[in-house]
Formats: structure tokens, C-alpha cells, sequence
């Protein structure tokens, strides 16, 4: 069965009405909810959408490549040019150790399943976000083209397939934002239009003041004053209507964007301050710990798929990037708290069926430490950590050498890793395609495929 959807249609910034809103009629002060709702009829297209089933995504982004031997796949018994300056833990699972930097992690080994063998065979930052983040391989940094998107990004696809859990809510959110200094470029939608973008919180859940810049109402605006310009709207409306026949679909987008503003249960969603401060310690009183803390407070109440972006991981010495150590000393602690708080978290909360949990960046490290005590980009062999959902637990799948430079067991490609995702979400990527802005159907799968057979170590 081929379904195709989505028709690449270019976006609204010429219609009348937006440019009447943005000249000051809402006076909602960096109102940007329309545009991220806009024509979601146009991105879920004619396809029947797969069943919702709660299903939910939380995605740990790290940018930059992080080193598995640092991580999940440690050479103990490597000279130390190949080791590195850490050793390895034993972990809840027998047999299998980790990085000792990550401890934490470690203890919930028995509740995660540890891919080993991941390659695409490219050093390219570029490239292996495109690659990591859509499934499919990304431009070259030093070709013209190398901030195009070429593929819609994993939640952006989810997004416009599946919606959100519960209606009201944005179906894909990113904390605390998606910037970051390794051409973090690739979570978007492209051609699937802007409903299917992330909301981006934009803010540090961690920070005093934090806020969620499109949720929340200047000083000067109560409820009551937004209705009053609602129903100004509505007037402008009307004179307009038999003139633009668009506007009728654009109503639909800005009644969405009003609805989020005066949601109660959207602004809960994202009032981190309501969780018990016992729990907050627990996930760490750092940016990582309250994303992701605010990440499963999002996806329980209703958010499809959420990215936590974590600060760079390009650890290799050179070019003004921490070396491997120095590095790794400042981000795996806030970054192990907060994994192994959330997976204790989700399964206290009966959430862990429903929840799949990836780590990832775009690539790994090199085997060989450089002179700057370094690890520079590599990607031949490198990990990436899976937990929650139907996948079996406490297991490692496929292999890299005793150096950590080559896969020797179960190579997976970043689109089996994407049809993994998919596939807990209800959809099989290969029955689906879209439509880029040329009219052109691109199957969601191409070649990859779910990561099936798990094979306990």
C-alpha cells in the first residue's frame, strides 16, 4: 500500500490578514503559535493516519558525536591511546560495562538496550546530523548547499502522521532549544509545512526565569482584552472572506494558536515549578536534568515527541573544543543523572511501555586519541542507547572491534535506527511517503529496517 501525503504548497506570509495581525491588531508581543499551527491539513494530506495508540518519543539530542568509549561501549583492555583517560564499570547487567563517568546510567543497564554497531562511515558534521536526525544522508559541510534539509526531520514526520496525544497539545516539542555550535540544523519539517516543526521552548527549565515565550501574555494583556481582538479579527474577517478564499483555513490555525495561549492544561504542561522538588533534585538542578524532567512532563500530558538538546559533544582538542576528558568531565554527570532519572521516573509512573527513549548524536570518536588528547569524528562504529516501549530490556546488540573503530557484529544503518522509532509509534515507514515541494513521493523507510531480533549478550 503507498500512501502519499503532503503537497509542499508554499506558506502564508502574504495573506492579508497575517500582515493586519503582525501590524499590531492581537498585540501579542513575539506571537509565533500560528505560524507553527499553520495549514496542518496540508501536512497530514489525504493519508489515513496510523492508530493512536500513546505511544511517545523522548529524544536525547547530542549534538557534536559523543565518544563511545566514553559512554556505552568502553575498550578496558585497549593500550591507552585507544582506551583513553577513563576506564570501564560494570553495570546491572552482567558482562556488560560502560564508561566510568557514567554511573548512574549504569545502575538502569537492565532497563535499556544498547545498540554497538551503528555506522554511516562519514566524519561529517553535516552530514551525520542530517543523517541521524531524518534517517537519510545530509549534505557535505563544504558544498553550497550544506544548510538545506533535505528529508523532514523524525518529529517532524511523527508530527504529521500521528498529531498529538491529546488534542490541544503541540504533537512535537524541543527543550530547552535546538541550537548548538555542530551544525544542529536538521529537526524541522522542510516540505511537510510548518505545523509539523517542533515548538521550541526556548528557555532554561532550569532558570529562575524561566518562561515559555509563546504561552505566556505580556504584562499589559489579560484573557478578557484577547478575546476583545479576537472579535476584531473576526469582524476583519468578514470583509475579507468572499476576497480570500484562504482566510477560512487560516481562521482555523489561529483559533489553534488561541486555544494553546488560553489552554490551562498547555500551561500546566510546561510549569515545571509544579513538580515536587525531591524529583527536581533527583533529575539534577542543571539544564539538563529540568529538560528532560520537563520532557516527561510533556509527554505525559499529551506531546507525541519531544527532543532534549543537550550542549555539544565535539570533544576532540582542537579548534577551541574541549579535549576528550575535559569534556567529558563537564557534560556525562548532568547528562547520566538525567537519563537514569528519567527512565526510573517513566517506569514509577507506569509511562515506560508507552515511552520509547534514544540517545544519540550524529556520530562517534575516533579509536586513536589525537595529540590535543582528543577524539576526533568518526563514523564507522558508534552507539546508540534505547529504552522503554516493547523493546526487550537489559541487552546489548551488535559489536565494534577491541578498539572501538569497526563494526564486527549487526551493522545498523541510521534508518534502521529511525524505523525502530517508527515502528513504536505505529507506523511503518515504508507504506508512507510524502510529497517534496516538487510534487516528488519520498517513502518515509527506504532501505532500513526495525531492529527486530534483539539478541540478549
Amino acid at each position: 500500500m503507498f500512501k502519499v501525503t503532503g503537497s509542499g504548497a508554499a506558506d502564508c506570509e502574504g495573506f492579508t490578514r497575517r500582515s493586519f495581525v503582525q501590524a499590531g491588531v492581537l498585540g501579542l508581543s513575539g506571537l509565533t503559535l500560528p505560524q507553527f499551527l499553520a495549514r496542518r491539513a496540508m501536512a497530514a494530506g489525504s493519508a489515513a493516519p496510523p492508530a493512536n495508540d500513546g505511544t511517545n518519543v523522548i529524544l536525547m539530542w547530542m549534538s557534536g558525536g559523543p565518544g563511545h568509549h566514553e559512554t556505552w561501549d568502553p575498550k578496558p583492555k585497549a593500550v591507552s591511546q585507544f582506551r583513553g583517560p577513563f576506564g570501564a564499570i560494570s553495570t546491572s547487567v552482567p558482562g556488560v560495562q560502560f564508561g566510568e563517568m557514567i554511573p548512574e546510567s549504569a545502575k538502569v543497564m537492565d532497563q535499556l538496550a544498547i545498540l554497538r554497531s551503528v555506522r554511516h562511515f562519514s566524519g561529517d558534521h553535516t552530514k551525520g546530523n542530517h543523517w541521524m536526525l531524518t534517517g537519510f544522508e545530509g549534505p557535505d559541510f563544504n558544498k553550497p548547499d550544506n544548510t538545506i534539509q533535505r528529508r523532514p526531520s523524525i518529529g517532524s514526520a511523527v508530527a504529521a502522521l500521528r498529531g498529538s496525544n491529546v488534542k490541544g497539545m503541540p504533537a512535537y516539542a524541543a527543550a530547552p532549544h535546538l541550537r548548538g555550535g555542530t551544525d544542529n540544523l536538521f529537526h524541522y519539517a522542510t516540505y511537510l509545512g510548518g505545523s509539523a516543526n517542533p515548538f521550541v521552548i526556548n528557555s532554561n527549565p532550569n532558570s529562575a526565569d524561566y518562561r515559555v515565550r509563546d504561552l505566556s501574555l505580556p504584562g499589559s494583556l489579560t484573557h478578557a482584552r484577547i478575546n476583545d481582538r479576537r472579535t476584531l479579527l473576526a469582524t476583519f474577517d468578514d470583509l475579507q472572506r468572499r476576497a480570500e478564499s484562504q482566510v477560512q483555513n487560516l481562521d482555523e490555525n489561529y483559533q489553534a494558536a488561541f486555544n494553546l495561549l488560553t489552554n490551562p492544561s498547555v500551561r500546566d504542561a510546561f510549569d515545571i515549578s509544579a513538580e515536587p522538588a525531591a524529583l527536581r533534585d533527583a533529575y539534577g538542578r542543571h539544564e539538563f536534568g529540568q529538560s528532560a524532567l520537563l520532557a516527561r512532563r510533556l509527554i505525559e500530558r499529551g506531546v507525541t515527541f519531544v527532543t532534549v538538546n543537550t550542549q555539544p559533544w565535539d570533544h576532540h582538542g582542537t579548534a577551541n573544543r574541549y579535549a576528550t576528558a575535559e569534556g567529558a568531565k563537564l557534560l556525562l554527570p548532568p547528562f547520566d543523572r538525567a537519563l537514569a532519572a528519567l527512565v526510573r521516573d517513566l517506569i514509577d509512573r507506569g509511562l515506560y511501555q508507552k515511552t520509547l527513549v534514544v540517545a544519540m548524536g550524529e556520530f562517534g570518536r575516533t579509536p586513536r586519541m589525537n595529540e590535543a588528547a582528543g577524539r576526533d569524528h568518526w563514523g564507522h562504529a558508534f552507539s546508540v542507547l534505547m529504552g522503554g516501549g516493547k523493546l526487550p530490556r537489559g541487552i546489548v546488540v551488535g559489536a565494534s572491534d577491541e578498539r572501538g573503530a569497526y563494526v564486527t557484529d549487526r551493522p545498523f544503518s541510521p534508518e534502521d535506527v529511525a524505523a525502530t522509532i517508527y515502528q513504536h509509534l505505529g507506523i511503518d515507514g515504508r507504506q508512507v511517503a510524502f510529497r517534496d515541494r516538487a510534487g516528488r513521493p519520498f517513502y518515509l523507510v527506504e532501505s532500513g529496517e526495525p531492529i527486530r531480533d534483539f539478541n540478549a549478550v
